[in-house]
């Protein structure tokens, strides 16, 4: 079977799911679904397939480290991108809770310089942050951020989904520095999204763009 293909299928559905809520309960059992094989096998271990698993199985520690000739990052990076895109809006937009970035040590655990979710990073930055993460700890990280969004959305009803976000939970963004001013415009289209929106986007749909691309960097020979 080809998962990456259902996983477009099934992104579509969500999305169609999502904008009725008289199937609520279909939607988040949809979400919960997509989720699990956009994450690791270890976290929720619940579907036959993995995209991360699928990218980082068999790669060499140097492989994740590496940003390709004429390529803007590296596995590494992207990794941490979209485990940051997801810990900063579902805790904080969706949830009003902190980031799991900044409980149980995990940012001293990760060896990372920054603490944002990496847009607008230089090409220095990158190659500094592809060097010196610790590899281990991000992809655990990923987990405790997997784990984090299903019990928040195991917990939202229909009219959850509905809401815009709170305008002092989007200051919360800025005032952790989760986003450089440079990026602006990320914490602007977060805005304007409804819970909904934002489950779609960053929460699954943000996860397929950059394991596809993933994808094609591990398949890189340079």
């Amino acid at each position: 079977m080809d998962y990456r293909k259902l996983c477009l299928k099934r992104q579509t559905e969500l999305r169609q799911t999502m904008a009725r809520p008289e199937r609520h309960d279909e939607a988040i059992r949809l979400f919960l679904s997509q989720h699990a094989m956009l994450h690791s096998a270890r976290m929720a271990g619940t579907e036959p397939w993995s995209f991360e698993n699928e990218v980082l199985d068999n790669m060499a520690e140097e492989q994740i480290r590496r940003v390709p000739q004429n390529c803007e990052h590296s596995v590494a990076w992207l990794i941490w991108h979209i485990a940051r895109c997801e810990d900063v809006t579902m805790n904080l937009l969706v949830a009003g809770s902190p980031q799991v970035l900044n409980q149980d040590g995990w940012f001293d655990r990760i060896k990372t310089p920054i603490c944002h979710t990496g847009n607008e990073m230089d090409e220095a930055g990158i190659a500094e942050f592809s060097a010196t993460v610790d590899i281990e700890a991000l992809r655990a990280y990923r987990v405790a951020v997997g784990h984090r969004t299903r019990e928040i959305v195991e917990q939202l009803g229909p009219e959850d989904l509905l809401q815009k976000v709170d305008p002092a939970r989007l200051q919360r963004v800025w005032d952790e520095k989760a986003v450089v001013e440079a990026a602006s415009g990320i914490v602007d289209y977060w805005g304007k999204r409804n819970v909904a929106g934002l489950l779609l986007m960053p929460a699954t749909r943000h996860h397929i763009i950059h394991l596809n691309e993933a994808l094609k960097l591990k398949r890189r020979r340079q």
